[in-house]
């Protein structure tokens, strides 16, 4: 996530949560020039993400908060350890406080998930797990960067930068791959990969004929993903498995030869991880 985007994003968090009167709690009993310090603990065994975001975050509310991480992005902690220390004006840390744990703790969240999925992989296994577009609306940068710092992979980050026909987009050209991948080779840029969706194996076969790059199969059990791998192995055609993907079929999928694996629940049902701010006043 580039910084203008960063900033956007923790700019509207913030006036999700000051609205026009600002802290009202804090400017009640906080004086204006006290000082305080603060630290930011992990209560639990996570992978971090979100540690640039929180200490930007601080940074909107008032450049004199000075923000010490003390272990970044895609490290691992130990219950009750600490991960970064604030010193600056009480009334800044305590603004701040919610809006910046918000962020760190649904990251790093989404980056311990990752990194339990992708510790399933046998060892030395080709099977890259993936991230989807099913994140929350506007962190899908932050999001994907969590992902990266657990160790699993990238889908297409947007409509932007990738061809995935979906079901939906087969209906809406009459029902039919072949001519879906027609049109997509006709129409798409020629730089940008195309990936189709298929669910049966005439599909996936429609899929090899019409000259898809690659060919995501679509809520298939393991043993259809071996038919489909068989299938696909003589044209070089790289396969993705998606839906109903658990952590029980990731070591069994690898060893079945597919490419990649794309898990919505990476980003859309990790839980938020247990870390807190807690003010030490001066």
């Amino acid at each position: 996530m580039n910084d203008t985007h960063l900033d956007r994003l923790i700019d509207l968090a913030l006036d999700e949560d000051l609205g026009s009167a600002g802290d009202v709690t804090t400017r009640a009993l906080v004086p204006p020039l006290a000082q305080g310090r603060a630290e930011l603990w992990a209560k639990e065994p996570m992978t971090l993400s979100g540690l640039r975001a929180f200490e930007r975050t601080f940074e909107r509310v008032d450049p004199r908060v000075q923000v010490k991480v003390l272990k970044g992005d895609g490290a691992k902690t130990r219950p009750k350890e600490k991960v970064a220390t604030l010193a600056g004006p009480l009334q800044s840390l305590l603004i701040g406080e919610r809006t910046a744990l918000n962020i760190v703790q649904r990251m790093s969240g989404i980056a311990t998930a990752s990194a339990a999925a992708v510790a399933l992989l046998p060892k030395g296994a080709k099977l890259k797990i993936l991230d989807t577009r099913k994140t929350p609306p506007g962190l899908r940068g932050l999001a994907k960067d969590a992902v990266r710092h657990g160790g699993a992979w990238n889908h297409r980050f947007g409509l932007f930068d990738g061809v995935l026909i979906k079901d939906n987009h087969i209906a809406a050209v009459g029902g039919s791959v072949t001519e879906a991948l027609r049109r997509a080779k006709a129409n798409a840029p020629r730089l940008v990969k195309i990936e189709i969706e298929v669910t049966t194996l005439e599909q996936l076969d429609e899929a090899i004929a019409g000259g898809a790059n690659l060919i995501l199969l679509d809520n298939m059990d393991d043993a259809m993903v071996a038919q489909c791998v068989k299938r696909a192995a003589p044209h070089g055609v790289e396969l993705e498995v998606s839906g109903g993907v658990t952590a029980e079929r990731i070591p069994k999928l690898a060893k079945l030869g597919v490419d990649y694996v794309s898990m919505g629940a990476l980003t859309h049902s990790a839980r938020a991880m247990d870390l807190s701010l807690e003010i030490l006043v001066n």
